[in-house]
């Protein structure tokens, strides 16, 4: 039990109670039920994605195109149900699966085949995708009155009170979970993200890990882009700017090491979680939009830097005993 409290993500999930507690007392409306209802639907579609870039930095990379994936494939199902609005709505989920899939798959086969690094491949199709967004609307917006009510309401419905977001969000967790716990494919992830070279010794196809992995977060960004334009009831030719970085946050905050090997779809969700409370708890206090982002900054940084104090903390008590 106490080596379970040292988990990097129950430190985490320290900060995040605290952070409940500190705002609550000066709102008590922000844990209301309906709030805190608020907060993970706020925070589902951010915890998918995460998932995906979680992957991809494990393995060593980066995807700094997500966004801009989102966006587009938003924009393509949404212009597909406008203009074919008998379409059913599990061929437009499957077909923006389809879409992310192609999209992840291009920028897995940059990195795998041309050995373009990671970065930049992404930074390119970042543009590229989000280039995409403007030819395909030809710089306009699909709207709500546009959209047909099985495609909007879909996120919105609720099973149990719970709502279809969520349940999408929480298959995804489970999903990935297990191919990454379970699966021969998924440690492999982690041993790519390891030591490439080690990998290469013992028989990893570590190019296929690497297309791999960026083909999986398309998939998701797919889904992600139709949930966002249909729980917002909008596709936008901005939509989703600047989610990237919430992603890459969302990953770092949960313990994600950047330079690979490590990280877990727990610790992603609780940073995900922590994102999204900081976001909802400075619209609660009333503190002016202009600070918002600037005071987001200042205290991921402050919850980074916990967190790494305690992880540092934990491996040099682990060390000592070893040493006795």
């Amino acid at each position: 039990m106490l080596d379970l409290l040292k988990k990097r993500e129950f430190t985490l999930l320290g900060i995040i109670i605290l952070l409940l507690i500190a705002v609550s007392l000066r709102s008590p409306y922000f844990l209301n039920i309906e709030n805190l209802n608020d907060i993970l639907n706020d925070t589902a579609i951010l915890m998918m994605v995460a998932i995906g870039q979680l992957m991809v930095i494990v393995t060593g990379g980066i995807d700094l195109s997500v966004a801009s994936g989102t966006a587009l494939t938003g924009m393509s199902v949404a212009l597909l149900n406008q203009h074919f609005p008998g379409i059913p709505i599990l061929i437009i989920i499957l077909i923006s699966i389809a879409i992310g899939f192609l999209l992840g798959s291009f920028n897995g086969i940059l990195v795998s085949k041309a050995n373009i690094p990671p970065i930049i491949t992404t930074l390119g199709t970042m543009s590229i995708y989000r280039g995409f967004v403007f030819v395909l609307s030809g710089g306009k917006w699909v709207s709500a009155h546009e959209m047909t009510d099985s495609f909007r309401e879909l996120p919105r419905g609720t099973v149990f009170g719970i709502s279809n977001l969520l349940l999408i969000a929480l298959l995804t967790v489970i999903i990935f979970s297990v191919f990454l716990q379970l699966t021969r494919t998924g440690r492999e992830i982690y041993g790519v993200g390891g030591n490439k070279l080690a990998s290469l010794y013992v028989g990893i196809n570590v190019k296929k890990i690497s297309y791999l992995v960026f083909a999986l977060c398309g998939c998701i960004v797919g889904l992600a882009g139709f949930l966002w334009v249909a729980r917002y009831a909008s596709a936008q030719n901005e939509t989703a700017v600047g989610f990237e970085l919430q992603t890459i946050a969302a990953c770092v905050i949960g313990g994600v090491s950047i330079v690979g090997g490590s990280g877990t779809i727990l610790g992603v969700i609780l940073g995900a979680l922590f994102l999204g409370i900081v976001n909802n708890a400075l619209t609660l206090v009333n503190i002016s939009p202009f600070y918002q982002m600037a005071i987001q900054g200042f205290v991921i940084i402050a919850a980074i830097i916990v967190n790494t104090l305690v992880e540092k903390r934990n491996q040099l008590m682990m060390l000592r005993r070893r040493s006795l």
